[in-house]
């Protein structure tokens, strides 16, 4: 970077705003400690006002001098609001959908600012080798999926059943090589440095796509062409976000949160990894995976929101459009209503050449109507009817649905339809799907991503040996 670059960030960046500010060291340690080391997302004014009050009240009894003064004598939401100021930018003020509160989260520049400063603690033990086997495996998957020589790559994967074997062999053998205490360190403050960089990636990511949103509504104000041209446009930039190497990495992470035995690994792991005890546990990675979801959720949102322009633009439109024509007919009646009283100033007197005259003899005569012979006995029937067909009726147990998705799914998790329906199948054919999409208890909600779709395979229930197809979209189960 050279000069003018770094004096740019100096002066615009928030981050580097941030180091520089007078009360800095409260922002970074109150901020970072209620947002950051307790992973958590948005939250309301008044609860952080609340929690803030508190620090500043510790804080003012400590450095307060003999005559009374505070060194932090503004109120709490006061100091927030100057966080959030455009000027500064360490925190993001915004109302939720369906909220009449304001709240607050940080902003990437934060994180970038807080953790430059926990680098710059002393660290008793720097992991080394874990990084360096991650670096090189990173090169191996690298040179191995960007390989199109079917010899060399058989070559690698002889390789790797050979080394396999081995290990095989000598567990068989009743030799167990397990890690060093310190080897089991390093791994693990590798991982606890990795997950918590995936959290400040992700309000990166949505940091990013909202960006984005906001370009598109600043297109829909200020455009004066066609209509055609704007969804061009919109359309366009939605593409590039799904389509972009961001666009792809984040939907292939999500992809990955999504899957029950995903999220079931990654429990199982923790758990185990949580009870050794050559390691010292972070309690911020017992729900890491969780928290994961929980963030691409976030990003996930906001990309939806940059789709729903295009609704709500064409619903404005419509209505513009309408209340024009309106416009004119009104002036139109208006009009008329204006010229009802006087005739036109110019114009031709014409008589009517005569009148219509109909003769009483001219009318045709009454007819009476012809008889119709109706046959009013209905002859007895011999086929005999099954009353029971009248009350047969298919009958879906949505509570049944429910236990099922609460059996596989644990609490503030999501997972696909398809991945439920492959545990418990589908009993009653396509009933049962719609019994599935039409759940909604306050707990569990069903959403449907049109850009993407799914197949549901079952059996018929008439006749089990034969099997269905459905063709839905993108169905995503979530329990709050």
């Amino acid at each position: 970077m050279d000069f003018e670059a770094i004096e740019t960030l100096r002066e615009r960046h928030a981050a580097w705003r941030l180091l520089r500010a007078g009360n800095a060291s409260l922002i970074l340690s109150f901020l970072g400690g209620f947002f950051v080391e307790t992973n958590r997302g948005s939250c309301s004014a008044s609860e952080l006002a609340a929690e803030l009050d508190d620090v500043l009240y510790v804080l003012n009894a400590e450095a307060a001098d003999g005559a009374g003064q505070v060194r932090y004598p503004k109120m709490p939401r006061a100091y927030l609001e100057d966080w959030a100021a455009s000027e500064t930018g360490y925190l993001r003020r915004f109302y939720p959908s369906g909220d009449d509160e304001v709240h607050y989260e940080v902003t990437p520049a934060f994180e970038k600012a807080y953790g430059w400063a926990q680098s710059l603690k002393t660290r008793p033990f720097v992991a080394t080798e874990s990084r360096l086997h991650t670096a090189v495996e990173l090169l191996r998957q690298i040179v191995h999926g960007t390989d199109t020589d079917p010899e060399s790559r058989l070559t690698d994967l002889r390789r790797r059943r050979a080394e396999i074997d081995a290990e095989i062999a000598a567990v068989e053998a009743g030799r167990l090589p397990v890690l060093e205490p310190a080897g089991v360190r390093d791994r693990y403050q590798q991982f606890t440095s990795t997950a918590r960089e995936l959290l400040s990636d992700f309000r990166e990511v949505e940091e990013n796509f909202r960006r984005l949103d906001r370009a598109a509504r600043e297109k829909i104000a200020t455009w004066d062409g066609s209509k055609g041209g704007l969804l061009a446009e919109l359309v366009g930039s939605r593409s590039e976000i799904t389509q972009s190497d961001q666009g792809h990495s984040f939907q292939a992470f999500y992809d990955f949160l999504l899957s029950d035995a995903r999220q079931a690994e990654l429990t199982g792991l923790l758990t185990r990894v949580a009870a050794l005890d050559d390691i010292e546990q972070d309690l911020r990675t017992r729900g890491i995976h969780h928290d994961w979801s929980e963030a691409a959720e976030r990003a996930q949102r906001t990309v939806r929101q940059i789709s729903e322009q295009l609704r709500r633009f064409l619903d404005d439109q419509v209505w513009v459009e309408n209340r024009r024509v309106l416009d004119l007919v009104r002036e139109v009646e208006v009009a008329a209503l204006g010229l009802r009283g006087s005739g036109p100033d110019v114009g031709l007197e014409v008589d009517e050449p005569g009148m219509a005259i109909q003769l009483p003899f001219e009318r045709p005569l009454y007819q009476r109507p012809a008889m119709v012979e109706v046959e009013s006995l209905i002859p007895p029937t011999t086929e005999e009817v099954d009353p029971d067909l009248l009350f047969s009726q298919t009958f879906v147990d949505q509570d049944r649905l429910g236990d099922n998705i609460r059996a596989v799914l644990p609490e503030r998790s999501a997972a696909l339809l398809s991945d439920i329906v492959a545990l418990y199948p589908l009993e009653q054919g396509a009933a049962e799907i719609v019994g599935y999409l039409a759940l909604d208890d306050g707990q569990i909600t069903v959403e449907m991503d049109e850009s993407d779709e799914t197949m549901l395979e079952y059996a018929d229930p008439d006749d089990q040996t034969r099997m269905r197809r459905a063709r839905l979209p993108k169905v995503t189960v979530r329990r709050r």
